[in-house]
């Protein structure tokens, strides 16, 4: 080998070593739990030569957007059955790559202590999107408020209520705008993420949410057509098996108290996309 040669490979390398070191992953989320959530997932990618960056939004439509759009690479905030809504309304090519956790919906108040406290003429907040909105009329069904026709579907609207055991009003605002709104309300169905950045914990409940279908899992989400490229199938492999990891279990039974609960961590959903 001539020496013009060994320098040629020793800079192919060099840059091949730079390239992996470099490797970049951009995650949607809502809500700055995550920040903390994704912590030691962030700490094994970065050995690793992965940078992981989270990329907050304040909403739930912006996320999937921003996915199909190409500006970012991942996003983990919403469970299996707000995902199937927005691919079936929006068109979105994204799929489904990884379980991540399970919470409940529960309902919050500042004003009572007790479920049986709610009374005639109070106004009751649940999230306007529809797969969050259905999920939350079945919490105000579970726990008595309010009773469903006995046709009612899996994702239930208000015209699918029967009898308002107690004749609250039912007000449908952003989710991320209810914890705010709880002073001026009897009480709200409040999404997770949503709950802990305002302070509040399960424990504060008015009343739990039982549910833990598995329309309700989860989910990291990327780009179909990058799963054609088996270079982002590897990296994002190895962004699944730092989130699904020990590590990851222990930081969320410590930091959460298990209100956010590991699922479906030994199905391998990138299976199919590995060559």
């Amino acid at each position: 080998m001539t020496k013009k040669f060994l320098a040629a490979l020793v800079l192919v390398m060099i840059l091949a070593f730079s390239a992996y070191a470099d490797q970049v992953v951009r995650l949607g989320v809502t809500g700055s739990v995550y920040d903390e959530m994704w912590a030691p997932a962030k700490e094994l990618l970065a050995k690793e030569g992965i940078t992981l960056e989270v990329i907050q939004f304040t909403d739930y439509v912006t996320p999937n957007r921003a996915l199909a759009d190409g500006d970012i690479d991942l996003n983990g905030f919403q469970h299996q059955i707000y995902f199937a809504d927005e691919l079936q309304s929006r068109g979105y090519k994204l799929t489904n790559i990884a379980n991540t956790f399970v919470v409940p919906l529960n309902l919050y108040s500042i004003k009572v202590k007790k479920l049986d406290e709610i009374k005639d003429g109070d106004v009751i907040a649940i999230p306007n999107d529809p797969t969050n909105g259905g999920r939350a009329i079945k919490v105000l069904a579970t726990s008595g408020l309010i009773t469903l026709k006995k046709d009612a579907g899996f994702n239930p609207a208000k015209e699918d209520i029967e009898k308002y055991n107690v004749k609250i009003t039912i007000q449908e605002l952003a989710a991320n705008t209810i914890p705010s709104a709880l002073p001026d309300i009897a009480a709200g169905v409040i999404n997770d993420t949503y709950a802990l950045d305002y302070g509040l914990k399960a424990s504060d409940a008015v009343f739990e949410d039982q549910a833990r279908e598995h329309e309700y899992w989860n989910l990291i989400a990327a780009r179909t057509s990058d799963l054609a490229d088996p270079a982002k199938v590897e990296l994002y492999s190895k962004v699944v098996k730092a989130y699904q990891s020990p590590e990851m279990k222990e930081a969320l039974s410590k930091l959460y108290g298990g209100f956010f609960r590991p699922v479906g961590w030994d199905e391998d959903l990138l299976a199919p996309f590995k060559k």
